[in-house]
């Protein structure tokens, strides 16, 4: 008898997983993201437009200091993360 689970390549056609999603909040708007990993310019893409060089990314740390996110920084997701946008730069005055 052919068994077709035994001839399933890796990449071959099976079951399909579910999309992850996970919602997230970036400067008061909520978003459903479905990577369980994100670099800091994937977060930066995400609201439309997106977040442009003259802002810093920064994550919402609870009872603790915020983190500033860069480009290339991995980030795990999961429900309910939140973040935020600032200046880049500061001018005094």
């Amino acid at each position: 008898m052919n068994d077709p689970a035994k001839n399933a390549s890796p990449e071959g056609p099976g079951p399909e997983r579910p999309r992850p999603s996970f919602r997230i909040r970036i400067d008061r708007t909520d978003y459903v993201v479905h990577q369980e990993e994100m670099t800091g310019l994937e977060l930066r893409h995400v609201p439309k437009p997106p977040i442009g060089p003259d802002r810093d990314l920064f994550e919402v740390v609870l009872g603790g200091s915020d983190r500033k996110i860069g480009n290339d920084e991995i980030v795990k997701i999961r429900d309910g993360l939140r973040f935020f946008t600032a200046p880049a730069q500061i001018n005094p005055g």
